[in-house]
């Protein structure tokens, strides 16, 4: 097995840092967000998120068996220790890379604050001052989860009015590329289990789909998602059925497992097609990418790996001019660590929003509100340049959770 623990130790005094204790908290906004604080002897705090779900702050604290110790200015090879030290928990994939995602990204923020500079710097340099954020809407009370589980509403709440009165209310706030989800509970009849879609399902997404660009016209870019449903002739159904709308992309249209089948789509439609947030490391975006299977790549920073090995996904991307948009439903430390990776990212789109209906959302940090406009002004303070209020963090922690000492 290799031995990624610290053995290129030849560095100076002010960079001879070590890890003294990872913490965790999970914080329940519309999804539960699993943030970490990695804490050093040098007096910096480098904090993260992983994507949510069950177990992930466990494994981050797993960690602490040899990650403490370590240097976190190596954060690549931090990352590296974790895959390889865990690799018989099932770490090369996985919740345990979405663990030492968030891990990663907190050791960005603290090798930020030790030099003196933003994240993205860092990792490259920048293209860009602001990134450019799409704001994920939904039709009336559409979404919702409890145990991770998607919760349908009432077949009236997803009536085309809801979807166009909601696009018209968020154009207004400045948001200049919008997102809707697209699969319905009346997709599963008359059969729940074979994915192929009735006549009268496909029309009401088009009557949907039609409802939205009359209200907000082409100048507002917009999506849709229909979260992996579909049989491969429905999901070429609905593509085709997009094709006059223009759209910015029809995101998730097969399950993920099967490349061959997300490629037959692409051939199929003339409608751009995303995907690539189920989707760990870069090894596992490689066929997607070079057998063009998609036309934007959108994996999560918080799920597949951190900021390096997303920034590897998009430089494959870019090598095969596809622009990289990365999935996030973060609370606004992975969000700000997404906004670094944007600024140094040439092939870089926009950035998702998805938590329009947590009016506490900005509460969480110290900083002004970030989204202005529809963008987020990329920070110049060092590290990932954005502080938890860990005040607020107490008030919404998931009930049990102890949260930060």
């Amino acid at each position: 097995m290799r031995d990624f623990s610290n053995h290129a130790t030849n560095r100076p005094p002010e960079r001879d840092v070590e890890i003294t204790d990872i913490e965790t908290a999970v914080v329940e906004g519309n999804f539960e967000w699993n943030l970490v604080k990695v804490h050093t002897n040098a007096g910096v705090t480098g904090i993260g998120e992983s994507y949510r779900g069950g177990t992930v702050t466990d494994i981050m604290e797993y960690t602490k068996r040899f990650l403490v110790g370590e240097n976190p200015l190596d954060p690549e090879r931090i990352f590296r220790r974790i895959v390889q030290d865990m690799s018989g928990h099932g770490g090369t994939t996985g919740k345990v890379v979405t663990a030492a995602s968030g891990i990663e990204i907190a050791c960005w923020d603290i090798m930020g604050k030790v030099l003196d500079v933003p994240v993205y710097q860092l990792l490259g340099g920048k293209y860009r001052d602001e990134v450019r954020i799409y704001c994920d809407c939904h039709a009336g009370e559409a979404f919702e989860t409890e145990a991770g589980y998607v919760a349908h509403h009432d077949e009236e709440v997803y009536q085309p009015k809801a979807y166009a009165e909601e696009a018209a209310r968020v154009a207004d706030m400045g948001f200049t590329a919008l997102k809707f989800d697209l699969d319905m509970d009346m997709d599963n009849h008359p059969d729940p289990y074979n994915g192929r879609i009735s006549n009268r399902a496909m029309q009401r997404k088009v009557d949907i789909v039609e409802a939205v660009r009359e209200t907000i016209g082409y100048d507002i870019d917009l999506a849709f998602d229909v979260h992996w449903d579909y049989s491969l002739d429905s999901a070429k159904r609905i593509a085709r059925k997009m094709e006059p709308y223009d759209l910015m992309w029809l995101e998730d249209v097969v399950p993920p497992e099967n490349m061959d089948a997300q490629r037959e789509v692409a051939r199929a439609t003339g409608v751009p097609l995303a995907t690539g947030e189920n989707r760990f490391r870069v090894h596992e975006f490689k066929d997607l990418l070079y057998d063009f299977g998609v036309d934007v790549i959108t994996p999560d920073p918080s799920t597949c790996g951190g900021l390096a090995e997303s920034k590897a996904i998009a430089n494959r991307a870019e090598e095969n001019y596809i622009a990289f948009s990365p999935h996030n439903v973060c609370s606004p430390i992975g969000t700000m660590a997404c906004v670094h990776l944007g600024a140094c990212i040439p092939n870089f789109d926009v950035l998702e929003y998805h938590a329009l209906e947590v009016d506490w959302w900005d509460d969480l940090h110290t900083s002004d509100p970030l989204i202005e406009d529809g963008y987020i002004e990329v920070p110049e303070k060092p590290g990932l340049g954005i502080d938890l209020d860990e005040d607020i963090v107490e008030e919404h922690l998931l009930k049990g959770e102890s949260g930060f000492s």
